[in-house]
Protein backbone atom coordinates (compact mmCIF):
# COMPACT_ATOMS: atom_id res chain seq x y z
CA UNK A 1 0.00 0.00 0.00
CA UNK A 2 1.27 3.78 -0.99
CA UNK A 3 1.52 6.45 1.94
CA UNK A 4 0.45 9.35 0.74
CA UNK A 5 1.01 13.60 1.61
CA UNK A 6 -2.26 14.92 0.52
CA UNK A 7 -2.27 19.03 0.75
CA UNK A 8 -5.65 20.87 0.92
CA UNK A 9 -7.37 23.41 -1.27
CA UNK A 10 -8.29 26.89 -1.11
CA UNK A 11 -10.94 26.55 1.70
CA UNK A 12 -8.81 24.99 3.54
CA UNK A 13 -9.76 21.17 4.97
CA UNK A 14 -13.71 20.56 4.13
CA UNK A 15 -15.35 17.90 5.79
CA UNK A 16 -15.05 16.72 1.80
CA UNK A 17 -11.52 16.91 1.79
CA UNK A 18 -11.21 15.03 4.99
CA UNK A 19 -13.56 12.49 3.59
CA UNK A 20 -11.22 11.56 0.30
CA UNK A 21 -8.64 11.73 2.73
CA UNK A 22 -10.66 8.46 4.47
CA UNK A 23 -11.55 7.08 1.33
CA UNK A 24 -8.21 6.18 0.33
CA UNK A 25 -7.40 5.30 4.38
CA UNK A 26 -10.19 3.13 3.79
CA UNK A 27 -8.52 1.13 0.48
CA UNK A 28 -5.56 0.53 2.85
CA UNK A 29 -3.45 3.58 2.17
CA UNK A 30 -1.74 5.45 4.74
CA UNK A 31 -2.59 8.94 4.34
CA UNK A 32 -1.22 12.29 5.85
CA UNK A 33 -3.37 15.31 5.93
CA UNK A 34 -1.67 18.47 6.97
CA UNK A 35 -3.08 21.65 7.80
CA UNK A 36 -2.24 24.75 6.09
CA UNK A 37 -4.52 26.89 7.12
CA UNK A 38 -3.55 26.42 11.14
CA UNK A 39 -7.69 25.06 12.05
CA UNK A 40 -9.46 27.41 9.48
CA UNK A 41 -11.85 26.31 6.77
CA UNK A 42 -13.96 28.63 4.80
CA UNK A 43 -17.48 28.55 3.16
CA UNK A 44 -16.46 30.02 -0.43
CA UNK A 45 -13.42 29.70 -2.59
CA UNK A 46 -13.05 33.54 -2.67
CA UNK A 47 -12.87 33.57 1.36
CA UNK A 48 -10.42 30.39 1.29
CA UNK A 49 -8.35 32.37 -1.38
CA UNK A 50 -8.14 35.60 0.24
CA UNK A 51 -6.78 33.87 3.13
CA UNK A 52 -4.22 32.51 1.11
CA UNK A 53 -2.97 35.59 -0.59
CA UNK A 54 -3.36 37.43 3.20
CA UNK A 55 -0.62 34.40 4.32
CA UNK A 56 1.49 34.21 0.77
CA UNK A 57 1.21 31.87 -1.22
CA UNK A 58 5.13 31.28 -0.64
CA UNK A 59 4.49 31.10 2.84
CA UNK A 60 2.03 28.01 1.92
CA UNK A 61 4.59 26.28 -0.38
CA UNK A 62 6.55 26.56 2.22
CA UNK A 63 4.55 24.97 5.03
CA UNK A 64 3.86 22.24 2.94
CA UNK A 65 7.23 21.50 2.25
CA UNK A 66 7.89 21.62 6.25
CA UNK A 67 4.76 19.40 6.64
CA UNK A 68 7.25 16.43 4.48
CA UNK A 69 10.27 16.77 6.59
CA UNK A 70 9.21 14.09 9.34
CA UNK A 71 7.76 12.03 6.90
CA UNK A 72 9.75 9.24 4.67
CA UNK A 73 10.75 10.26 1.21
CA UNK A 74 8.67 7.57 -0.39
CA UNK A 75 5.78 9.13 -0.73
CA UNK A 76 3.13 9.88 -3.10
CA UNK A 77 2.53 13.56 -3.70
CA UNK A 78 -1.15 14.66 -3.65
CA UNK A 79 -2.83 18.13 -4.05
CA UNK A 80 -5.85 19.50 -4.35
CA UNK A 81 -6.12 23.12 -6.55
CA UNK A 82 -3.61 25.26 -4.00
CA UNK A 83 -2.28 21.94 -2.31
CA UNK A 84 -0.80 21.14 -5.97
CA UNK A 85 1.66 23.98 -5.21
CA UNK A 86 3.79 22.20 -2.43
CA UNK A 87 2.76 18.71 -3.89
CA UNK A 88 4.47 19.15 -7.01
CA UNK A 89 7.04 21.05 -5.47
CA UNK A 90 7.87 17.61 -3.26
CA UNK A 91 7.49 15.23 -6.21
CA UNK A 92 9.88 17.12 -8.21
CA UNK A 93 12.49 18.31 -5.54
CA UNK A 94 12.18 15.51 -3.03
CA UNK A 95 14.11 12.36 -3.57
CA UNK A 96 12.47 9.37 -3.38
CA UNK A 97 9.26 10.52 -4.63
CA UNK A 98 6.53 6.88 -5.71
CA UNK A 99 4.37 9.32 -7.97
CA UNK A 100 2.59 12.53 -7.87
CA UNK A 101 -1.55 12.75 -7.88
CA UNK A 102 -2.25 16.67 -8.53
CA UNK A 103 -5.98 17.55 -9.18
CA UNK A 104 -7.36 20.73 -10.78
CA UNK A 105 -4.40 22.64 -10.78
CA UNK A 106 -0.83 22.15 -12.29
CA UNK A 107 2.25 24.28 -13.14
CA UNK A 108 4.93 23.95 -15.54
CA UNK A 109 8.14 21.92 -14.19
CA UNK A 110 10.23 25.07 -14.54
CA UNK A 111 8.79 26.89 -11.72
CA UNK A 112 10.44 24.32 -9.34
CA UNK A 113 13.45 24.18 -11.65
CA UNK A 114 11.97 21.17 -13.95
CA UNK A 115 12.49 19.03 -15.69
CA UNK A 116 9.77 16.73 -14.38
CA UNK A 117 12.09 13.79 -12.15
CA UNK A 118 12.23 10.47 -14.29
CA UNK A 119 10.95 8.05 -12.99
CA UNK A 120 8.28 10.00 -11.01
CA UNK A 121 4.89 8.61 -12.45
CA UNK A 122 2.32 11.54 -12.53
CA UNK A 123 -1.52 11.67 -12.81
CA UNK A 124 -3.36 15.07 -12.87
CA UNK A 125 -7.46 15.64 -12.91
CA UNK A 126 -9.37 18.29 -13.94
CA UNK A 127 -12.62 19.67 -15.37
CA UNK A 128 -12.36 20.42 -19.37
CA UNK A 129 -14.48 23.58 -18.52
CA UNK A 130 -13.00 24.93 -15.33
CA UNK A 131 -12.11 28.25 -15.30
CA UNK A 132 -9.65 28.16 -12.99
CA UNK A 133 -7.80 24.84 -14.36
CA UNK A 134 -8.86 25.27 -18.11
CA UNK A 135 -9.22 28.58 -18.45
CA UNK A 136 -5.60 29.88 -16.68
CA UNK A 137 -3.21 27.76 -18.46
CA UNK A 138 -2.97 24.50 -16.06
CA UNK A 139 -4.44 22.24 -18.60
CA UNK A 140 -2.10 23.21 -21.29
CA UNK A 141 0.79 22.84 -18.13
CA UNK A 142 -0.67 19.54 -17.49
CA UNK A 143 -0.39 18.50 -21.31
CA UNK A 144 3.08 19.58 -21.59
CA UNK A 145 4.05 17.35 -17.91
CA UNK A 146 2.71 14.58 -18.98
CA UNK A 147 4.11 14.43 -22.37
CA UNK A 148 7.62 14.85 -20.51
CA UNK A 149 7.03 12.24 -18.04
CA UNK A 150 7.89 8.42 -18.56
CA UNK A 151 4.73 7.59 -16.75
CA UNK A 152 1.81 10.21 -17.13
CA UNK A 153 -2.02 10.52 -17.52
CA UNK A 154 -3.78 13.17 -17.36
CA UNK A 155 -8.18 12.73 -17.37
CA UNK A 156 -10.28 15.64 -18.14
CA UNK A 157 -13.74 15.35 -17.34
CA UNK A 158 -16.70 17.04 -18.56
CA UNK A 159 -18.09 20.27 -16.56
CA UNK A 160 -17.06 23.60 -15.64
CA UNK A 161 -16.34 23.05 -12.06
CA UNK A 162 -13.55 23.70 -9.82
CA UNK A 163 -13.12 21.29 -6.70
CA UNK A 164 -15.39 18.88 -8.35
CA UNK A 165 -14.26 16.06 -5.84
CA UNK A 166 -15.17 17.96 -2.39
CA UNK A 167 -18.70 16.17 -1.47
CA UNK A 168 -19.13 19.51 1.33
CA UNK A 169 -18.93 21.74 -1.56
CA UNK A 170 -21.90 22.88 -4.08
CA UNK A 171 -19.39 22.18 -6.94
CA UNK A 172 -19.35 18.27 -6.38
CA UNK A 173 -20.57 16.46 -9.28
CA UNK A 174 -20.82 12.49 -8.01
CA UNK A 175 -19.87 10.95 -11.55
CA UNK A 176 -17.20 12.59 -11.84
CA UNK A 177 -15.54 12.49 -8.11
CA UNK A 178 -15.99 7.80 -8.19
CA UNK A 179 -14.62 8.16 -11.40
CA UNK A 180 -11.69 10.38 -10.16
CA UNK A 181 -11.47 8.03 -6.78
CA UNK A 182 -11.29 4.84 -8.97
CA UNK A 183 -8.69 5.95 -11.14
CA UNK A 184 -6.62 7.21 -8.10
CA UNK A 185 -6.39 3.83 -6.35
CA UNK A 186 -5.63 2.33 -9.30
CA UNK A 187 -2.80 4.66 -9.46
CA UNK A 188 -1.91 3.85 -5.78
CA UNK A 189 -2.17 0.55 -5.72
CA UNK A 190 0.55 0.48 -8.32
CA UNK A 191 2.81 2.59 -5.53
Amino acid sequence: MAEVLLFHHAQGQTPGFLAFADELRAAGHTVHTPDLYDGRAFDTLDEGLAYAREIGFGEILERGVRAADDLPHELVYAGVSLGVMPAQKLAQTRPGARGALLFESCLPPSEFGGPWPAGVPVQIHGMDADPFFSGEGDVEAARALVESAEQGELFLYPGDQHLFADASLPSYDKEAAELLTRRVLDFLSAR
